[in-house]
């Protein structure tokens, strides 16, 4: 099954709600666009999403716009949610998820004692 949400990165910190709409509008009826903005600075995260109205308007558009240049910037357009779509995540810790890292109560090497040095945690 096919969602009527996108998930589009590498977008340039210019561009803003209107300017996606209008790259994406050729392809379908577009019901929302949001470009996610730091909540201090109110700047571009550089990504944002585009919903349609139809899942098969969305599919086309994520097909045809992916790699396309929108601003000035080349984009990368996936179903938004999607598992493995984006990387990264939260690995726990600042071990960096390999155990004994400071949320576990350890003191294991990491982050926490780089090259040896004493812990900073």
């Amino acid at each position: 099954m096919f969602y009527r949400k996108l998930f589009v990165g590498g977008l340039s910190f210019d561009t803003n709600e209107e300017s996606l709409e209008e790259a994406f509008s050729k392809y379908g009826t577009i019901a929302k666009v949001d470009v996610i903005r730091d909540r201090e600075t109110h700047r571009s995260r550089g990504f944002g999403f585009v919903t349609f109205e139809n899942p098969e308007d969305a599919k086309d558009a994520m097909a045809a716009m992916n790699g396309k240049s929108v601003d000035g910037r080349m984009i990368r357009v996936d179903e938004a949610g999607k598992p493995g779509g984006r990387g990264g995540g939260f690995r726990g810790g600042a071990s960096g998820g390999r155990g004994g890292g400071f949320f576990r109560g350890g003191r294991g090497r990491g982050a926490c004692e780089p090259r040896g040095l004493p812990s900073l945690c």
